[in-house]
């Protein structure tokens, strides 16, 4: 990675490095070297649940225990950094293997997970607690504003479906993949739900199966009409 793309990079998070060997260590991954991000991302994932905890703890007086607790999984699970280290087209800045490359590692969203705890850790050693709090509150905002208590507005849309229709003692939904488009390593995957009670069938696109039935399930949930 050249000098323009470590800038354009740091302007992407909000963050100008002191120290630039930290960025570089939080973006490499262990097929790449034997100093690479493992470590900074144990201590960034310690960070970024104490972040969002005291957010929610803040933002939502009048939680319990167990709401606290899903909507801080909601925001920091693999899913969500995934979709955050997109934002900052973090992939195109991963040091990865000869192998890892091939195998479309730069999209694959366990890695872009990882290396964005692994970034946080790193600012937290290039900055201070306070400095990474600023940050990840900046990165998480629109998220953060975004959520309710209402259990099913945040709940998995497969789940919210099962869990109705079981409700009313109906067969569970039927998922089903009708296409798989693209290169092995980079696929989409366009996969149907139907429901007993209803004529419709709903369709969704994503890069892995699972995504594709949650987006399904979301668009019979809209047909039906359940929030």
């Amino acid at each position: 990675m050249n000098k323009q793309q470590l800038i354009r990079l740091q302007a992407q998070l909000g963050y100008e490095f002191k120290d630039v060997s930290l960025l570089k260590v939080a973006l490499t991954h262990r097929s790449f070297s034997a100093n690479h991000y493992e470590r900074l991302e144990f201590l960034g994932d310690s960070i970024l649940n104490l972040t969002i905890a005291e957010a929610l703890f803040l933002q939502f007086p009048k939680a319990t225990e167990g709401q606290l607790s899903r909507l801080r999984s909601l925001m920091v699970k693999g899913d969500t950094l995934a979709e955050l280290s997109k934002e900052f087209n973090l992939g195109e800045y991963l040091y990865l293997g000869e192998g890892e490359m091939k195998s479309g590692g730069c999209r694959r969203s366990s890695i872009l997970a990882d290396a964005v705890e692994a970034i946080i850790g790193a600012i937290y050693f290039d900055a201070s607690m306070e400095k990474v709090k600023v940050l990840i509150l900046d990165w998480f905002n629109d998220r953060l504003m975004s959520l309710t208590l209402n259990e099913n507005a945040t709940k998995d849309p497969k789940s919210v479906l099962q869990e109705w229709l079981q409700g009313r003692k109906k067969p569970l939904p039927l998922y089903e993949v009708i296409a798989t488009e693209g290169e092995l390593h980079d696929q989409t995957y366009t996969v149907t739900c139907k429901v007993s009670i209803s004529s419709h069938v709903t369709q969704g696109a994503a890069g892995n199966r699972k995504t594709a039935e949650k987006l399904a399930a979301k668009a019979m949930l809209e047909i039906l009409n359940i929030c």
